[in-house]
């Protein structure tokens, strides 16, 4: 039987297999994953939790939802957009996210099914290797939402498909399906909807059975390119939490509420 980790969050659960494999498996079964509150706290620190543990050799996120996550749930906009508090405190979270990832001597594998937004992609690219389903959904909503692309793109989309289609996807949110991120480099690699699962469960196991210490350099090495970035990563996020004090963040909320598009101009550039 698998080890299921305590958490503070129905968001998604972690259970850790005999083989050394950590589940970290969005939820609800059926239903649409969303990060509220209390699981973006959670992603935050998930990371160091896995990390130190001896009977965790890879680590495979994927979802048991219609999609593999949504992102933040409308609440925690909401409440970002009326209070500092909250802004400095997701803030920070994002942060813990992107550098609990890359700091996790664990590999990690994403198995991405249906739609990955905010939060949901950036735990999807930023995993080691990311797999994706070909109807899958890949977009960051947050120019559309009338904040900046802060959570994790600057760090990772220009290395990983090259400035020009990092630009062109960020800046008019264009949805990316799984098929066209690989074909860009976004993405490691695209599968029928039908063989995603079975593929990154693969994937994990060989990065399970694979040297430790060989598998953890490689990655820590090759992280040198993405912390070399930190520098852009740090003025996004505080660009995307600055947002959300102004009043198109407002107008973007209204315009998914009330399903239209936005129309902005009362921010400040």
């Amino acid at each position: 039987m698998p080890i299921s980790l305590p958490l503070q969050t129905t968001n998604f659960r972690v259970d850790i297999h005999a083989e050394g494999i950590a589940h970290l498996v969005f939820q609800p079964a059926d239903g649409m994953p969303v990060t509220d509150a209390s699981g973006h706290a959670e992603l935050a620190t998930i990371w160091r939790t896995l990390n130190t543990r001896d009977d965790v050799r890879a680590i495979l996120v994927r979802s048991e939802g219609k999609a593999f996550c949504a992102g933040g749930d409308l609440g925690m906009v909401e409440d970002m957009l009326g209070s500092e508090a909250t802004r400095m405190r997701v803030m920070r979270e994002a942060r813990e996210i992107v550098q609990g990832m890359l700091d996790c001597d664990k590999l990690i594998v994403s198995a991405i099914n249906g739609a990955a937004v905010g939060a949901g992609l950036a735990v999807a690219l930023m995993a080691d290797i990311s797999i994706a389903a070909r109807n899958a959904k890949l977009i960051d909503g947050h120019t559309k939402l009338g904040v900046a692309a802060g959570d994790h793109a600057a760090i990772i989309w220009p290395l990983l498909c090259g400035m020009a289609k990092a630009k062109y996807y960020l800046l008019l949110c264009e949805t990316v399906s799984g098929e066209e991120a690989e074909r860009i480099g976004l993405i490691s690699k695209v599968v029928d909807a039908d063989a995603l699962q079975a593929e990154a469960l693969a994937v994990a196991q060989k990065l399970a059975a694979g040297s430790r210490f060989a598998l953890a350099a490689t990655k820590r090495s090759l992280n040198h390119w993405l912390y070399a970035a930190w520098p852009a990563f740090e003025a996004s996020l505080t660009a995307e939490m600055m947002g959300f004090g102004q009043a198109d963040a407002r107008e973007g909320l209204a315009a998914i509420r009330e399903r239209r598009s936005p129309i902005f101009g009362k921010g400040t550039p």
